[in-house]
């Protein structure tokens, strides 16, 4: 392809060589350059391909740089100066790809939480109302029968254009994502347009090294969204909705639980059965209908009305939507596994603080026998997170069974001292086992009338990480090991 007509939607600068040079292939990892190649020089967190650019500039036929490197003028390439090489990637990958976005329906959703389940949700009713419908998240993409598991929430803009194009070939319709603020503040999901973005909350999250060093970085980073989308469906409950919109060039539509939203949840009730909790509730605002979904909570229903906020625009019958909210499961978002008549079991990601809170603060609303929680923290991480989750778990579970995860290169048992001294601050009862397999059936062996147990932290993860090795470890297996060998 000409490279002229790759760079025709950025500013840019020829330092050298021809704007008719013919590229073969634009690469930007130094291991993958190839004869007649445009190589994009990215700066990362560990590597800067500036360092890179004299040696690939042997295969190459042009260089992208963001400054000026040494000894480039005396190679026979062509050199291009950008301001932002991650901002440019994400335009060529576009240009080199055939735009694939722009043959889609793109749905971008950020936020502190929930992207995860929403994404799912969205799909679900979508798919419930005839379309084909891929999906790109945390856990996974999702292309027809294909599920490719994920690396990063967003990938990088080569990557994410490369998987547009699949979803294109294979005969999507549409595309839903989680956009992270990594991902925004990258300029991973530049080079198109979304058709609709999508604010869920924020709260305090991602900040510190190799992350946001703010908490306004955060939310700043958040809103680049809004800045590239042709509709915004926000909530407008959320207490920063206002701040992440500011300078949107985008339509606005709100939802949330006020009435003043432009769709909103009334008549809110939990609803509790052996092995199953939900809510059901009134949709009113633009829709009017009643709807229920089977997992818990105030922010079950936020997630329900974001899904049902996105899935309006696509003319989706009231039935399509009642009957995909009853059946959406996401795998590791609270995630509940029958194991017995008596006492109800669910699988969740909540790994941190913050979200351990939220969990178990929703589960004590629906007033069970017990609430037990079973979780670990992993190694080689901030040592203030154990402390944090003890303390929560010690304050609202009516027993805490501490257990391993992801221990990396840490010793187990320190991390539960660590842990042990969190709940040390309450007056919470707790048990200690080591093997996560082993904590696994003591919680279930030892199940009361009314219970509700949550495995916390592991979610959709199907490893344990120890000492630099992956060993497979999924908790539904566990348990289901654990019930035939009763």
């Amino acid at each position: 392809m000409n490279l002229e007509k790759l760079l025709q939607e950025i500013d840019y600068k020829v330092l050298q060589g021809s704007l008719q040079t013919e590229i073969t292939q634009v690469v930007y990892d130094s291991r993958k350059v190839s004869e007649g190649c445009l190589f994009i020089c990215i700066e990362g967190a560990k590597f800067d391909g500036h360092d890179f650019a004299v040696e690939m500039a042997g295969k190459a036929a042009a260089v992208l740089v963001s400054k000026e490197v040494e000894g480039l003028k005396d190679c026979d390439v062509t050199v291009i100066q950008v301001e932002n090489t991650r901002y440019a990637m994400s335009f060529i990958a576009a240009a080199y790809l055939g735009h694939p976005a722009r043959k889609l329906k793109t749905i971008g959703i950020t936020g502190t939480k929930g992207k995860t389940t929403t994404t799912y949700l969205v799909k679900s009713i979508l798919e419930n109302a005839g379309y084909k419908v891929g999906l790109m998240g945390t856990i996974e993409t999702i292309i027809g029968e294909e599920h490719i598991p994920a690396v990063n929430t967003t990938p990088e803009s080569f990557v994410l254009q490369e998987t547009f194009a699949k979803m294109v070939v294979a005969g999507m319709d549409i595309v839903v994502m989680e956009v992270s603020s990594q991902g925004l503040m990258q300029h991973r999901s530049n080079g198109f347009v979304f058709d609709f973005g999508i604010f869920t909350n924020l709260e305090p999250d991602h900040i510190g090294p190799n992350e946001h060093a703010s908490f306004e970085e955060y939310m700043e980073c958040k809103g680049m969204l809004f800045k590239q989308c042709k509709v915004g469906i926000v909530n407008g409950d959320d207490k920063h909705c206002q701040q992440v919109i500011a300078g949107h060039t985008c339509e606005i539509e709100t939802y949330g639980m006020n009435a003043g939203n432009d769709l909103y949840a009334q008549d809110m009730e939990l609803i509790k059965k052996p092995g199953q909790l939900g809510v059901s509730f009134k949709v009113q605002g633009l829709m009017d209908f009643d709807a229920q979904v089977t997992t818990p909570g105030r922010f079950s229903v936020y997630n329900a009305l974001t899904a049902i906020a996105i899935c309006r625009h696509f003319n989706v019958p009231v039935e399509a939507i009642q009957r995909a909210l009853l059946s959406a499961k996401v795998k590791g978002r609270i995630e509940m596994v029958k194991v017995s008549d008596h006492f109800t079991l669910l699988i969740d990601y909540a790994h941190n603080a913050m979200s351990l809170e939220s969990l178990l603060t929703t589960l004590k609303e629906y007033e069970p026998g017990r609430l037990v929680c079973l979780f670990g923290c992993g190694g080689n991480r901030s040592k203030l997170r154990r402390f944090e989750m003890g303390e929560i778990s010690g304050k609202l579970a009516d027993l805490t069974i501490i257990t391993s995860d992801n221990p990396r290169f840490e010793e187990p048992q320190d991390i539960i001292e660590d842990i042990k001294t969190g709940i040390g601050k309450t007056d919470g009862a707790f048990v200690e086992i080591c093997d996560r397999k082993e904590a696994i059936r003591y919680a279930i062996e030892h199940g009361q009338e009314g219970d509700i147990v949550v495995l916390a932290g592991k979610g959709h993860e199907d490893y344990q990480e120890i000492k630099g090795v992956k060993y497979p470890m999924d908790e539904r297996v566990l348990i289901q090991e654990i019930l035939e060998n009763r």
